[in-house]
């Protein structure tokens, strides 16, 4: 099961960061995101993501370095609980559809890092 998750995430890690390595202006106001001044942000975060998405893929792979299940829980649960914050405390900043895209993005996110959470600690459990 660990397997399939992590190839999973790495996927939606290097998907996410690859779209907002280019944050296309079309792609923005097709999905409602808030639109920014300069693409800077919106990059640095995709080069994050990215990296990120590297790093699952070489320990998928099966390599002795790499980003590892539990990274990318922590990384899934803090991330997505910020976009969370954001549609909470802040809605208005965000266009309605706007915040349709960002609950999707991170209701699944959420959901992809707790079937991980629950798997590391039943493996934890049966060792």
């Amino acid at each position: 099961m660990r397997r399939p998750l992590l190839l999973a995430d790495t996927l939606i890690n290097l998907l996410l960061g690859a779209l907002l390595l280019f944050y296309p202006q079309w792609l923005v106001e097709a999905l409602g995101m808030p639109v920014v001044a300069t693409s800077f942000f919106p990059n640095v975060l995709g080069g994050v993501l990215f990296g990120i998405g590297l790093a699952l893929l070489i320990a998928y792979r099966g390599g002795t370095q790499g980003l590892g299940l539990d990274g990318a829980i922590a990384i899934n649960l803090c991330g997505a609980g910020v976009v969370v914050g954001w549609l909470v405390i802040a809605p208005h900043a965000i266009p309605p559809r706007g915040k349709i895209t960002l609950w999707i993005i991170a209701l699944a996110v959420i959901a992809i890092g707790l079937v991980e959470l629950q798997h590391r600690l039943r493996a934890k459990t049966d060792q």
